[in-house]
């Protein structure tokens, strides 16, 4: 990530948008890694659990965990554009995996999005010039085009590539071992154990900044890597799969749902005075341990598994989505007249 910032400055690209696809994409990285792994080794239920396991885990842990740190600040850009697009891309998923596969067709049409997207950011950061913004704060502070030279750049980024791809095939032949050894789903441990592990860069990031009181970059990290993880990663799985990522009729009926319940949730938070509270922070980490619990109850086959996911997706889900819009409709309503 350090030589992907510099040689981004030196190309004359913003802080704010390198925040945005350099930052989340190296964050991002391990997920790519993992899953290409996991397509091109046989492991497709891998590759699918792991985009969404870490959305769900990047939202509810990560920035639930960062916001009980400190309240989070939330930009206005952030609200404007990004957070609607990562729910638009959500629904998506939900959409594409209907028919039990994302097909190469689907991966391209993916893939594109995540090109466009990353377009309109480097064309608003030529509107915007080489002007300072602090925006992505400590993580790619300090950080000046010529020192190291381009070569050593080069070299670090080069190097950091080569270890991803090393570690995820590490991680990968683990967590098949897991699956084996406990008698669960390849799904199961890529929501779980490979989601988890190949998040920790998005994690370490998120609380760091918290901590040193770049907030914002602590939403804008995990937002960004959501957006990549779909748009990027699942496209490219996609496409180097000779039959597409098949879509396990489990994740489509619990935890691609899950996935853009989550996403929805965002908008009121992020919504209600641009910001997240502690209170909110707590939530979202009570709602992943809600989470964790369902996939233990359906990898030990437990008869209240059907119960409990029921409960979650048409009650709990639900119930917490109305009190959230009340709240944002009610802050709303509040700065309006002051606007």
């Amino acid at each position: 990530v350090r030589g992907a910032a510099r040689i981004a400055l030196a190309a004359g690209i913003s802080p704010l948008v390198i925040g945005l696809t350099v930052v989340a994409f190296g964050t991002s990285a391990p997920e790519l890694a993992v899953t290409t792994s996991a397509v091109l080794g046989g492991e497709p239920d891998l590759a699918l659990g792991n985009v969404v396991g870490s959305n769900i885990f990047n939202v509810l842990f990560i920035l639930g965990a960062s916001a009980l740190v400190a309240p989070l600040a939330v930009s206005r850009r952030l609200v404007r554009l990004e957070v609607p697009l990562l729910t638009i891309t959500a629904a998506l998923v939900l959409l594409l995996a209907l028919d039990g596969i994302v097909s190469r067709l689907e991966g391209a049409l993916l893939f594109a999005g995540a090109l466009a997207y990353t377009g309109v950011l480097l064309r608003q950061s030529r509107r915007a010039g080489r002007a300072a913004n602090d925006d992505t704060g400590d993580v790619v502070a300090n950080v000046h085009a010529g020192r190291g030279g381009l070569l050593l750049n080069l070299l670090l980024v080069l190097g950091g590539l080569a270890l991803l791809v090393i570690g995820s095939r590490w991680l990968v032949t683990g967590a098949r071992s897991f699956a084996l050894a406990l008698g669960v789903s390849e799904l199961v441990i890529g929501l779980t154990i490979v989601a988890a592990g190949t998040s920790l860069p998005e994690l370490a990031t998120s609380v760091v900044a918290t901590l040193r009181g770049q907030r914002d970059i602590a939403v804008g990290n995990v937002v960004g890597s959501n957006l990549f993880n779909v748009l990027l990663i699942l496209g490219i799985a996609a496409l180097v799969s000779p039959g597409g990522v098949p879509a396990a009729p489990a994740a489509v009926r619990f935890d691609i749902p899950v996935m853009v319940g989550v996403s929805i949730a965002c908008l009121p938070i992020f919504f209600s005075g641009h910001r997240i509270a502690r209170w909110e922070g707590a939530l979202f980490l009570a709602y992943y341990l809600a989470y964790t619990g369902s996939i233990v109850l359906a990898a030990t086959r437990h008869e209240a598994l059907d119960a409990y996911r029921t409960a979650m997706l048409f009650f709990v889900l639900p119930l917490t989505a109305i009190t959230l819009g009340v709240i944002a409709f009610r802050e709303r309503g509040a700065t309006t007249p002051g606007e």
